[in-house]
């Protein structure tokens, strides 16, 4: 359950993501700076040290999202989603990202779609994985937004689709402090299809924003739900 959303800059771009969980599961730890192969990268962490975003010094960004219409899934032996990123982050071209993936256990790893941000390029590739085959799909560097749900995921992706095509209309449409209201908006009511998502066992535990230039890239993180204040301290690379 979560939303990402991307925005075109000059030289770079911006991204943010609301993670959305089961109230019970653990909280999350903070972005740290960490080694994943010989490349340095920036990304919150479970408390199994996976992760669902990351952005490294290449300036590229991984994010990671469930594929809730995919019914199936692994047995007891599942391996966690939060590995993912982990080994494929270290490299920098879509190339190596997709052998990278290729490489893990995917029998192992319930359904997912990887999106890659790929600056020096300016592509965006998105891998999904369904169990049964891991399938590339090249998206345009646009604005574009990227949602599940495990509460009626074409229902949640119909509304919030719309949240984000109106919110495009606004003067404002592309700013940071644009994207920053658009993760915390409870339109068209705060429930299951807002993408600041409140449901009685489920809500959206965490925002998080990377901001890339042409020489750095930034991350900031937000602990709770994204409507419940703005506090986001920063790391990032230069």
């Amino acid at each position: 359950m979560c939303t990402v959303t991307f925005i075109p800059r000059r030289g770079g771009y911006s991204l943010g993501m609301n993670r959305d969980e089961k109230l019970t599961r653990q909280i999350a730890r903070p972005p740290a700076r960490r080694k994943c192969g010989n490349t340095v990268v920036i990304c919150p962490a479970e408390p199994g040290g996976g992760t669902w975003i990351a952005v490294n010094e290449k300036r590229v960004c991984l994010a990671l999202i469930n594929w809730y219409s995919i019914k199936a899934r692994v047995g007891d032996e599942a391996v966690s989603r939060g590995e993912v990123i982990s080994s494929a982050i270290a490299d920098s071209e879509p190339g190596s990202v997709a052998i990278m993936l290729a490489n893990l256990p995917l029998s192992q790893i319930n359904p997912f779609r990887l999106i890659g941000v790929f600056p020096e390029s300016n592509t965006i590739f998105e891998w999904r994985w369904d169990l049964k085959s891991l399938v590339r799909k090249k998206h345009p560097w646009q604005a574009q937004q990227w949602i599940s749900s495990g509460f009626d995921e074409p229902e949640a992706q119909r509304v919030r689709s719309a949240t984000f095509r109106k919110a495009q209309l606004q003067r404002s449409a592309s700013s940071v402090a644009w994207l920053r209201r658009l993760h915390r908006s409870h339109s068209p009511e705060p429930g299951p299809f807002s993408i600041c998502m409140h449901r009685s066992d489920a809500a959206s535990v965490s925002y998080t924003e990377i901001t890339v230039s042409a020489h750095q890239a930034k991350m900031r993180y937000h602990a709770g739900a994204p409507c419940q204040g703005s506090t986001m301290p920063v790391l990032g690379f230069h």
